[in-house]
């Protein structure tokens, strides 16, 4: 036998994936889980990464590259692999380069080109392992025929699936047929490992024979496949010399060890016949095998020579049977004993998870379908108060509840006592001048924003710009992905988040509105009472106690009413559901998570007695309604019907609930922007590592190019491109102080009145999908999912105010411009706007 052949490593560069793997963690898991600190897990992967590429060179252990591809298949499960951004460059393991010390390489950003790359390598490892096995003892046979075994299915594993992972054109080695052809190799050496230990062993020369016939089946499909002309420039010059000395000897051993079945049997004539074969295949295989196993072959050799002579001697003077052609021998049976072993699911199972905390990709997508599917419902039931809360707030201001009701008892000119109280619950929550600062900090959050998007564009736009400045100066040989196929979903949501800011600019126009149109009476409530002055109410007759009974009872139920709602609405905000364990067992059982049809019933059983009570409170405050218009009408009719005095305090009233409304605006509008800043500055990250990706395979593919060039002569060589780089070095965004917080001490002080409309900005973050674009993964058609929008936002229904006011159409953000005051008081109501009908 000869020596075992060894399959070369596949060679990487460094490179940065810490940061890269960062950032998308951050940006997939940016709600719960990201709390936690994956930095030395992904310092210790990229450690993991440095020893599995350099070290395997060693040949020393297999263990650390095992650790790092286990890690990475847990990492791949757990998060969308189509989306890291790492240049991985990968050399071909057969090319040996020029006098020019060039080699053919392909740079990828997919982990599962990482993936195929490193199991490349193990395989290659399992093969220079079984080769330094020394073949003397039980222990080192066994180490051996395992390693080729495992050997012999990660080839097989990497030719079914190479394609799929990589969807572009590959180096020779990782292409179908080379793989198939190392697959062959590995399983016909380690069925020659078998073999030896048989005759090691001192086996049944029928059994011995079987094995060693399958042995030469094996190393016949081994040279058919390396010869093919594509295959055989990649093989080292020994490789099919010594794949035919393999051959050879193992024609000569299985015919051998038959000769003797055949002397067993007195079958003397076939004896000879087969010992005339092993004896001129052995002999053969010896002159081409390697020193090593020259000796071993030339002992099989003299051996089967002294039996053949034996043979002869005894059937030219006893037997005198008829020697048969070899050609009319009957063939070997064959036991095939070694297998490809696929690949296990780890090949370390005792080595640490470093991303155990992190669910599989799949779940936690299925959670925040469900999740948002939650809030979504929940949003509809709370917008459903909070608008009834603001009809029925705008209705009592319009007829001046409780106000009214005060007049009878207090003195001439003076405030009631409940205006009083909403003054003094404006001036705790800063009155005008905390409106004026919140909403002097909106337009410089707003234009962040637009910068960190404008930046994000406008690395895109270089990028494709670099790309197909090149492709047409390079033409056909300009072979990679064209950036409008990798950055389609990245420009899909680049717009969307350009419409989430005009969006959030017409909310703006909104709140700017209906400020302007309290301001006057917001200003009065913010400063000292003396300085609010009422008309005072004028004489009447008799009025109707009953009435006035009955309205303020009824105020008492309104009071009631809110805080039921208030309570409805916190066991709404509270609801949750925990489905990780339900969708973990479903995809262990189904290998998939169907999130619709496991969360509709869990969802409906949560908040159907919530959605009830919602309903209930909309029916109650009908009929509330209509019993205080039909007091307050007794009232007024009473009292001779309305004054300017009702009217005045139905203007602070709706100054009141004016300011409550756009407090709690201006609150959310500030978290607003500060959560899109959060998923903006993700999202521009995404950007950056996909253009700096980019980047790097343009430069591989610009010096194996001016390479070819300079192999062949007769092309000129190319010119010095225009955009020679790409100019896509990540942005510097500016660092800006943590986004303030709404002090508590700002917060309406109020009762039920003070809870804010549904409004234009959202209570808080979703996850960020961050678009599928693996850079130079042949441009594979990913799915695209849209770029997140927070919860309950919607500029277009969500801010209630005015209730038939149409949005103002698209414009260019401007800074705000405070009305002037007007010159008299009080101040008349838009024409055509009339949100507080009187009776």
């Amino acid at each position: 036998m000869a020596e075992l052949l060894v399959v070369p490593f596949k060679k990487s560069s460094d490179v940065d994936i810490v940061k890269p793997l960062r950032n998308l963690i951050q940006s997939t898991y940016n709600t719960g889980e990201s709390n936690e600190d994956y930095s030395d897990a992904l310092n210790e992967l990229s450690r993991l990464r440095a020893n599995a590429i350099w070290k395997v060179f060693e040949k020393s252990s297999l263990d650390i590259i095992y650790s790092y591809y286990d890690q990475l298949v847990s990492l791949e499960s757990k998060i969308p692999p189509q989306e890291v951004q790492i240049p991985f460059k990968w050399k071909d393991a057969f090319d040996r380069g020029s006098i020019f010390g060039g080699r053919m390489s392909l740079t990828i950003s997919s982990l599962a080109y990482e993936r195929m790359c490193i199991l490349f390598n193990i395989g290659a490892m399992q093969s220079a392992v079984a080769a330094q096995q020394p073949l003397d003892t039980e222990d080192s046979l066994k180490l051996a025929a395992k390693l080729l075994q495992q050997s012999a299915g990660v080839f097989a594993f990497l030719k079914a699936n190479i394609m799929m992972a990589v969807h572009q054109e590959t180096t020779p080695d990782l292409l179908p047929e080379t793989l198939d052809a190392l697959s062959k190799l590995m399983l016909a050496q380690a069925q020659e490992v078998i073999a030896y230990k048989c005759i090691r062993d001192e086996m049944k020369e029928s059994m011995v024979a079987k094995v060693c016939a399958q042995c030469e089946e094996l190393y016949t499909d081994v040279l058919r496949v390396v010869q093919k002309d594509t295959l055989k420039p990649l093989w080292d010059r020994d490789w099919i010399p010594a794949l035919s000395a393999k051959q050879m000897a193992f024609r000569g051993l299985a015919q051998f060890y038959q000769s003797l079945v055949c002397r067993a049997n007195k079958a003397v004539g076939e004896e000879i016949s087969r010992l005339q074969v092993a004896v001129e295949c052995l002999r053969g295989s010896a002159s081409r095998a390697a020193p090593g196993a020259c000796a071993r072959l030339q002992e099989h050799a003299t051996r089967a020579a002294r039996h053949l002579a034996d043979a002869v001697r005894d059937n030219d003077f006893i037997y005198h049977e008829r020697v048969p052609e070899s050609a009319q021998l009957e063939p070997i049976s064959r036991a095939a004993i070694a297998k490809p072993l696929p690949p296990p699911d780890r090949w370390a199972p005792a080595g640490k998870d470093l991303f155990a905390p992190l669910m599989p990709a799949a779940v936690h997508a299925a959670l925040q379908a469900s999740s948002a599917r939650r809030a979504d419902l929940v949003n509809a039931e709370i917008n459903k108060l909070r608008d009834a809360t603001q009809l029925l707030n705008s209705v009592l201001a319009s007829l001046s509840l409780p106000a009214c009701l005060e007049d009878s008892s207090d003195e001439q000119g003076a405030l009631p006592a409940s205006i009083r109280d909403k003054a003094r619950s404006v001036r705790d929550a800063g009155g005008v001048a905390e409106l004026r600062r919140l909403m002097a900090e909106l337009p410089e959050l707003l234009q962040r924003n637009r910068d960190i998007l404008d930046e994000a564009e406008r690395m895109l736009r270089e990028e494709a710009e670099a790309d197909a400045s090149l492709r047409s100066q390079f033409g056909a040989r300009w072979s990679r992905t064209e950036s409008a196929k990798l950055t389609e979903a990245f420009r899909a949501n680049a717009d969307k988040y350009r419409q989430i800011i005009n969006n959030a600019v017409r909310a703006d126009n909104i709140v700017q509105q209906k400020y302007a149109q309290h301001k006057e009476n917001i200003e009065l409530l913010s400063g000292s009472e003396r300085d609010i002055t009422v008309p005072d109410a004028p004489d009447s007759g008799a009025t109707d106690t009953d009435a006035v009974s009955q309205l303020r009872g009824l105020m008492d139920d309104v009071e009631t009413l809110k805080a039921e709602r208030d309570s409805i609405e916190a066991s709404l905000k509270d609801t949750t559901l925990d489905l990780k364990e339900k969708f973990l067992a479903a995809l262990a059982a189904d290998g998939a998570v169907d999130e619709p049809a496991l969360s509709a019933g869990a969802l409906g059983a949560a908040l159907a007695p919530l959605q009830r009570q919602v309903g209930e409170s909309l029916r109650r405050q009908e009929q509330l309604l209509g019993s205080v218009q039909a007091a307050h009408a007794r009232l007024l009719a009473s009292r001779g019907g309305s004054s300017g005095r009702d009217q005045a305090l139905a203007r602070l009233c709706a100054a009141y609930d004016a300011f409550q409304e756009l407090t709690g605006n201006l609150n959310e509008g500030v978290k607003f922007y500060n959560d899109l800043t959060q998923l903006l500055v993700a999202f521009q990250n995404k950007v950056s590592d996909f253009c700096f990706a980019r980047k790097t395979e343009k430069e591989e593919l610009m010096k194996d190019l001016t390479l070819e060039t300079t192999r062949d002569p007769a092309r000129p060589a190319p010119a010095p491109p225009q955009h020679h780089t790409d100019g896509v070095e990540p942005a510097v965004v500016k660092k800006e102080a943590p986004p303030r917080p709404p002090p508590p001490s700002s917060a309406p002080s109020a009762g039920p009145s003070a809870q804010p409309s549904a409004l234009p900005y959202p209570t808080q973050p979703q996850g960020m999908p961050l678009p599928y674009a693996g850079g130079g993964v042949g441009g594979a058609p990913y799915p695209y999912y849209a770029a997140p929008v927070p919860t309950m936002y919607n500029p277009y229904a969500t801010l209630p105010y005015p209730h038939h006011a149409r949005m103002p159409p698209p414009q260019h953000y401007q800074p705000y411009q405070y009305p002037p005051a007007p010159a008299g008081y009080p101040q008349p109501p838009p024409a055509g706007y009339n949100p507080y009908p009187q009776q």
